[in-house]
């Protein structure tokens, strides 16, 4: 079964239907919103396809290689992480068309005034490695 990455951004994507941030809604909102999430994830347990997912804090460090024996260089010129995804989750489905279903359920998460958010979300297949070939 192919395995998705389901990519909920801050920033970055087509702004959304139902495009209030976060930070203007109601803490019965924020419970409503979060509750969705919890169930759609429970639902997929059940059906043996979610394979994990997190909210991720708005805070973070870029990190990067400098050289041997050099300290590592931090918070680059480069829009961050921190600043673009807000989570994810991970499925694990049996086609392209069911991760796309999906991703389209899950979009529909409440947001300001408890009506769907209609919000982007990224859907992005895992590498898989090619067949190996035998002779």
């Amino acid at each position: 079964m192919p395995k998705y990455l389901l990519l909920k951004h801050y920033r970055g994507a087509p702004a959304a239907v139902n495009d209030v941030p976060m930070e203007k809604w109601t803490p019965e909102e924020i419970s409503a919103h979060i509750q969705y999430m919890n169930d759609f994830a429970a639902r997929l347990e059940e059906t043996g396809e979610y394979a994990g997912g997190e909210a991720l804090a708005p805070e973070g460090t870029f990190v990067r290689y400098d050289g041997p024996g050099r300290p590592p260089i931090t918070d680059g010129p480069f829009a961050e992480t921190k600043d673009l995804i807000a989570g994810w989750m991970v499925i694990d489905v049996d086609s392209h068309d069911r991760a796309v279903e999906l991703a389209g359920e899950l979009s529909a998460a409440p947001g300001a005034g408890g009506k769907p958010i209609h919000e982007w979300l990224e859907l992005r297949p895992f590498l898989t490695m090619p067949p190996t070939v035998t002779e």
